[in-house]
């Protein structure tokens, strides 16, 4: 049976036909309404030529049938819809008991779907957004007071009065002198506002039910109570907590899987010592946030003034009846000391260049030493990603059997890329996770925030957990909101192509070793995000097993699916796993271009310094000729010019040679000082500086 686009062209072409031998059988001057009004009858007369004689016409073609006998025995739209829905009826399954009965249009939830509509599964409440909105406006009210701080922070720490110049001429011009350090009150306010104390962490609490979704935030202090107990209507309860590898994470998840029975392990997809779920995710956040966070963090990490207070104020707020008391004995066991900045250093992202953060053991491994410096990324040389700084953080998944979900990580930043990109870059990191449009957790309860869990597949935790860790793995992209913004691979191909141009540029001073610098720099960026997505690809892989397995068991135990049209583990994961192993082969593509293009560049570069150096041997033969004759004559000029000097009979003058050469000396010794001192600054400039920064060191210890 031919398809219909098939039938649909052969129609399309016998219709042709059948008007341009009629049109030739006419009169030429038939007028152009009897044109009109044969092209509108071709169909029928066609029809009736068909139903009279089936032979070959009379130009030796064989009588096609026309549109409209095709098209009388073609179903209508109307019909089609029929028949589908009747045969969608026929197949559905009983109604379980104390489930409501939902259509197919409303259950139906796949990743298709979700990817190639654009429209938002659950339309925000405007009370919702204008409390947001809100919120924003007093987040910038604050950060505008905070940003002052921090900029008469770094005026007392890195401003001009640091160079020697300044130095020299601070008791005479105020200008030049040290500014003051702001108060002690305003030091603190900022590090709380950069770094909030571990009980005041804002965490997310959602709800799902059937045909119910309630979300609820609250303090870290608060978190045990909600992991504890949960409504009867809830099917899932999920925290998220802003947590990054550290103390109070290990003692976090410890407490939360000591409180109740663990959930079916992922024995595949999860830790080979530890069956949780974890997942590397990039994301982007704003490259002055990250800047300031640095520089708070190790500016006011050495004022032993703010050191007790801030100690203190950690755990103020906690009403958790055994947090604080497990941080305490963790940090003595792992010899480490429970201090504020202590707690707080598991909430700096990592960059690309600081290694992959999947399988860390413990929370000794997970801090890294921080540094002032930030990476220069090849990214932020594309125009769309100048203000963004891709960073890396890790995404751990705890689950219990009495469906509560416990997700940990310190991802603030952006995993939808969409044109408004710089707007959310600009908004509070704890308000980004409000953010469907930008942040995957975000979407996530949108996602199910009308019907709740009346559209999954089952209405368990493992599955809530796999739709969770397949939406947030595959990120960052830029499916969800329709591809209005150039993706990370594309920005990166972009790059690429600049570097190659570059190589063909005019030479110039030191642009060869800036060009190899950027290259390397694009090399290591694209050799990293390869390395993040070949470890998604083996976890997704592994949950393959551990779902079909999953699977086997229900069907032994004959457990029915809740909701036989939804989309089902195995399903989600087989598109998380295409989408990652998409970019991993894009990303490896990419990374051999940049490396076979790095590779020309040093050919192209050994082939210039070959021709340059025929040139400079013609040169300097030319210069050996002349430095050898400058070499006999040199003696003979010196001593002429000597022994041809006679002062003591110069008029009008009673000075001698002594004087003559205590006047040229001394002038010819200050003119060789200033020379070496001018020749020499930069390295003296940066002995001075270290000098100054030890000092300073030990002035603040």
């Amino acid at each position: 049976m031919e398809s219909p686009d098939r039938i649909e062209e052969e129609n399309g072409e016998d219709e042709m036909w059948e008007l341009t031998s009629q049109n030739t059988k006419s009169s030429s001057a038939a007028s152009n309404s009897d044109r009109d009004r044969r092209h509108s009858s071709s169909a029928s007369a066609s029809s009736s030529n068909i139903n009279r004689d089936n032979s070959p016409g009379s130009n030796g073609r064989r009588t096609r049938p026309s549109v409209a006998s095709v098209a009388s025995g073609l179903p209508t739209v109307r019909e089609m819809h029929d028949r589908r829905t009747s045969s969608q009826a026929s197949l559905a399954v009983p109604e379980r008991p104390h489930v409501s009965s939902v259509s197919t249009e409303e259950t139906l939830v796949s990743s298709k779907n979700v990817l190639t509509n654009f429209q938002k599964v659950a339309a925000r409440d405007p009370g919702i957004e204008e409390d947001r909105i809100r919120k924003l406006s007093r987040y910038n009210t604050e950060y505008l007071r905070q940003k002052s701080v921090y900029n008469r922070l770094i005026d007392w720490s890195d401003g001009p009065h640091r160079c020697l110049r300044n130095q020299l001429l601070s008791p005479i011009l105020s200008s030049c002198r040290r500014p003051p350090l702001p108060p002690k009150e305003d030091l603190l306010g900022l590090a709380r506002h950069y770094y909030p104390a571990r009980a005041d962490l804002k965490v997310q609490v959602c709800d799902f039910g059937l045909g119910r979704a309630e979300r609820h935030e609250i303090a870290l202090g608060q978190v045990e109570e909600y992991w504890q107990n949960k409504p009867d209507w809830v099917d899932v309860r999920w925290i998220h907590a802003p947590l990054g590898l550290g103390l109070t994470h290990s003692s976090v998840e410890d407490i939360f899987l000591h409180d109740g029975q663990r959930g079916r392990e992922f024995e595949n997809g999860g830790n080979a010592e530890w069956p949780y779920v974890e997942t590397e995710v990039l994301n982007l956040r704003s490259h002055k946030n990250f800047q300031e966070m640095r520089d708070v963090y190790l500016l006011l990490g050495g004022f032993k003034e703010l050191q007790e207070e801030l100690d203190q104020c950690s755990f103020q707020n906690d009403e958790n009846s055994s947090l604080q008391s497990d941080v305490e004995w963790r940090a003595g066991h792992l010899d480490m000391p429970p201090s504020f900045w202590t707690l707080v250093a598991s909430d700096m992202p990592w960059q690309l260049s600081e290694g992959l953060a999947m399988g860390i053991r413990g929370p000794m491994e997970g801090l890294q030493p921080i540094s002032r410096h930030i990476d220069q990324q090849m990214i932020a040389t594309h125009p769309f990603y100048r203000d963004s700084h891709m960073v890396r953080n890790i995404f751990r998944c705890f689950h219990r059997s009495d469906g509560i979900l416990l997700t940990l990580s310190p991802m603030a930043g952006v995993n939808f890329i969409d044109k408004k990109m710089s707007q959310h870059l600009s908004e509070p990191t704890h308000a980004i996770v409000d953010n469907e449009n930008a942040s995957a957790p975000g979407y996530v309860f949108q996602a199910f925030a009308d019907q709740g869990t009346s559209t999954w597949h089952r209405r368990t935790v493992e599955w809530f957990l796999t739709y969770l860790i397949t939406e947030v793995g595959v990120t960052p992209h830029a499916c969800r909101q329709g591809f209005n913004a150039p993706s990370i691979e594309l920005a990166y191909q972009s790059v690429i192509q600049d570097l190659k141009r570059r190589r063909y540029a005019p030479w110039r001073k030191n642009e060869t070793v800036k060009l190899v610098r950027d290259y390397l720099a694009c090399v290591d960026e694209l050799a990293t995000v390869k390395q993040i997505c070949a470890k998604q690809v083996s976890l997704f892989k592994g949950m393959q097993q551990d779902v079909r397995k999953f699977e086997s068991e229900d069907n032994r135990a004959r457990k029915s699916p809740d909701n036989p049209q939804g989309e089902t583990m195995q399903a989600r994961i087989k598109w998380a796993l295409n989408m990652v192993k998409q970019r991993h082969d894009k990303f490896e593509n990419l990374l051999m271009e940049a490396q076979q293009s790095m590779e020309a560049l040093f050919q192209l570069r050994s082939i210039e310094q070959n021709e340059l150096a025929i040139v400079s041997d013609s040169q300097n033969k030319a210069v050996l000729i002349f430095t050898g004759v400058t070499i006999v004559f040199l003696p003979l000029s010196f001593f002429t010019s000597y022994y041809g000097m006679n002062l003591s009979t110069i008029t009008n003058t009673e000075k001698t040679e002594g004087y003559f050469w205590k006047l040229c000396g001394t002038i010819a010794f200050i003119i060789v000082l200033v020379v070496t001192l001018g020749a020499t600054r930069h390295y003296l400039r940066r002995l001075w500086n270290g000098r100054q920064r030890v000092k300073h060191h030990h002035s603040m210890a």
